[in-house]
Order: C-alpha cells, then sequence, then structure tokens
C-alpha cells in the first residue's frame, strides 16, 4: 500500500503536540560538527501555513512556498509579507498543492521567476510569472504555462522540485503512485527528473520550451525531456553548487529511504520500482546493468516505533565559506524530525551515522539563504536556522 506523504503529516503533528517533546541535541557527535547543532527560529511572530520549500532570489530575503499556493518573504528585519497568490487555481488534498519555486538566474533584469503546483483537476503545471514594478510583489496575471504533467488519476507522488542550474529548469516528477511502472517507462514524465530550457516559448511543436540538445533522450527512443528516471516521488532534489551533482532524495514504499547522487552521467537509472535503496524490491526483478545507479545511502523508517523515521527530506550541500558543515551534504527525515549529514563526495551505498541534530518538527524541506546558511522548514509553521558556525 502507498504511504500518502502529506496525509502522515497532520498525524506527525498530532502526535508531536501530545508527546510536547522539545528539541534534543545529540552530543559529541563523530564528523565535522563536534558537539550539538543549534536550531534558531527565525520569524518567531508568524505561523506560516504549512510551508513546504524555502530558497532566495539572489539578495537578503528569503522565500517561502505554502501548500495552500501563496508565497511569502521573509525580510532581513524578519517582518513577512506575501510576494504571490494563486490558490484559488491550486489543489492541496492529499500531497497536492504549490509544491516549487525556482527564480530566474537573471532574474535580478528580467524578473521572472517559475513555480510547480497541482491544479484543480490534480494534474502538475510548471509556470512562469513576473515580478510587478513593486519587487516584494509578483503580478499575479502574469502567469504563462510552460509544462502540463497529466497526474489526475492519485493525488500522491508529485515531486514538486525545479531548480535553475546552468542555464536550464529541472524539474521532479513523482511515478504518479498509480503505476510505479512509470518510473521506468521513457514515454512518460513520470518518475522522472526533466531537464528543459523555457527562455525559448516557441519549441517543436508548439511547446512553450526548448530541449536542451545534450539531453541524453534526443534523438533516441524516449522522451527529449528526460534527464533521469527510476524514481518513486523524489522529495527535494538540489545541485551542489561546487561541483554540480545532483542530489535527489527518495522517499521509499516498505522499508527503505534513500538519497541519489548524479553526477556528468547522462541518462542514469536509479532503479525504482526493481529496486528500493540497494534491495530487490517485491514487485520487481533485480536490477542488471541498465538500472545499477545506487543510492549514495540508504536508511530504514519505523525502526523504533511509531515516532520514527517514515519519508525521508532532501536537503542541501553547504558550500559556505567557514561553515562546520561545509563539504556536507545535509537531510533529514519528515516524522522523526531527525538531521543528518554525510560527505558530499562519500561512495555509494553508505548508511546513515548519528544524527546532527534530533528535532520535533515535522521536516517538510530545507532551503538556502544567498549567504549560503541553511534553513529548515517545519510543516507545523516555523523555520528554523541551522546553525553551523
Amino acid at each position: 500500500m502507498h504511504r500518502l506523504f502529506l496525509d502522515r503529516l497532520s498525524a506527525t503533528v498530532r502526535r508531536a503536540a501530545v508527546v510536547g517533546a522539545v528539541l534534543a541535541l545529540v552530543a559529541a557527535l563523530p564528523g565535522p560538527v563536534a558537539g550539538a547543532l543549534p536550531l534558531t527560529e527565525i520569524a518567531a511572530s508568524h505561523s506560516f501555513d504549512e510551508p513546504l520549500y524555502l530558497t532566495n532570489a539572489g539578495d537578503a530575503r528569503l522565500f517561502v512556498v505554502e501548500k495552500d499556493g501563496v508565497i511569502k518573504i521573509i525580510h532581513p528585519n524578519e517582518s513577512v509579507t506575501t510576494f504571490l497568490d494563486i490558490s484559488t487555481q491550486v489543489s492541496t488534498n492529499s500531497e497536492r498543492g504549490l509544491l516549487g519555486l525556482a527564480f530566474h538566474p537573471n532574474y535580478s533584469s528580467n524578473g521572472l521567476f517559475y513555480v510547480n503546483y497541482t491544479d484543480l483537476g490534480g494534474d502538475i503545471h510548471v509556470a512562469e510569472f513576473e515580478v510587478s514594478g513593486d519587487p516584494d510583489v509578483a503580478d499575479e496575471n502574469s502567469e504563462r504555462n510552460v509544462l502540463t504533467i497529466e497526474h489526475s488519476s492519485a493525488g500522491n507522488h508529485n515531486g514538486g522540485w525545479i531548480d535553475w542550474y546552468n542555464g536550464y529548469l529541472y524539474i521532479s516528477v513523482g511515478d504518479g503512485a498509480s503505476n510505479p511502472n512509470n518510473a521506468q517507462d521513457l514515454s512518460s514524465m513520470l518518475g522522472k527528473i526533466l531537464r528543459i530550457d523555457p527562455d525559448d516559448p516557441d519549441g517543436p511543436g508548439g511547446a512553450d520550451y526548448t530541449i536542451p540538445s545534450t539531453n541524453p533522450y534526443v534523438g533516441k527512443t524516449g522522451l527529449d525531456e528526460i534527464w533521469a528516471r527510476g524514481f518513486r516521488n523524489p522529495w527535494r532534489c538540489s545541485h551542489d553548487t561546487a561541483t554540480g551533482n545532483l542530489f535527489c532524495a527518495d522517499v521509499g514504499q516498505n522499508k527503505y529511504e534513500e538519497v541519489n547522487r548524479k553526477g556528468s552521467g547522462k541518462g542514469l537509472n536509479f532503479g525504482w520500482p526493481l529496486i528500493e535503496g540497494m534491495h530487490k524490491y517485491p514487485s520487481g526483478t533485480l536490477c542488471n546493468t541498465s538500472c545499477k545507479t545506487l543510492p549514495i545511502l540508504e536508511y530504514k523508517h519505523n525502526v523504533s516505533g511509531s515516532d520514527d523515521n517514515c519519508s525521508v527530506t532532501g536537503g542541501y550541500v553547504s558550500r559556505r565559506a567557514g561553515a562546520a558543515l561545509f563539504g556536507e551534504y545535509v537531510y533529514g527525515d519528515l516524522c522523526s524530525g531527525r538531521v543528518w549529514s554525510v560527505p558530499s563526495n562519500m561512495p555509494r551505498g553508505g548508511s546513515v551515522g548519528p544524527a546532527l541534530a534530533n528535532t520535533n518538527h515535522t521536516i517538510s524541506s530545507f532551503g538556502v539563504g544567498s549567504d549560503g546558511r541553511l534553513y529548515l522548514v517545519a510543516i507545523g509553521g516555523s523555520i528554523h536556522r541551522l546553525n553551523d558556525s
């Protein structure tokens, strides 16, 4: 039976309220952080409505994506204002909602940004918007739909992350839940990482984007948009700004959560539903040479009770000069609230070590500011800075 990511959030939040747990930090950790990793809540006077993501536009502001279709700005003085509200066109049942945000590399001059959301029928949209004459307010009437992916049959496994890197827009898409084999089907965008160029809205066949000529399936069997395949529900990806490596956390089915890393190889297959983590999945067959890209790490969920690990949340490689976590990939778990890190260049096939922090937060995402500082996003409504100096 498929686990519904956001359906588990409400139960987890209720459990946290009953338990009344406080932030507990692990001392004497091995690795880059000697001692605890404290968190500092920011904009504490404001309660966000199911925040799912945090990013920046190249300045001191932080942009917080809320599930119901609203993007808010945390200003340097920690006041909070609304940047965009498209809640009337966003569905929010199950795992649906406003799921991703990415600013154009030339945002400071062209004012363009992109969102990933599910419409009222459940289909996935990647859409372009433009800022208004007020730099703190978007023009809600400027929407240009870039890409639509049919997803009406199930409310879960939408993916939802988007990011610009080296001039192209990357998009994570879940397998659609109802048919996990979509992840291996090269005629489907489901269960994939896509790469497109929205800067040219006059693509072949009337598409509102063009395809980078170096995409792996250009001129071959398979959709030209596909960059990588074999994902169940990639919940938060990121590029290492120093190496270009793409990290994607993929939510597991029965036993194992995993973190994947993609380097310079094109068209890599990360195995789902043939493998879960580093293990043969019951409904599939043992992976052969066509899907041997194992995750860099895996961990089990429900190892010590109902309040334990259940769903991986991907994070970032820290590249802030002087940070204790410099060069470490930081990630966490939705239900347990644990935060871990591993070396960004660790060999594939590893496992988690001691947690950097055991929090009482339901971790829906991580984020990064323009200064390289990392943030933890809690679905309960709070944003926290990781203090790793």
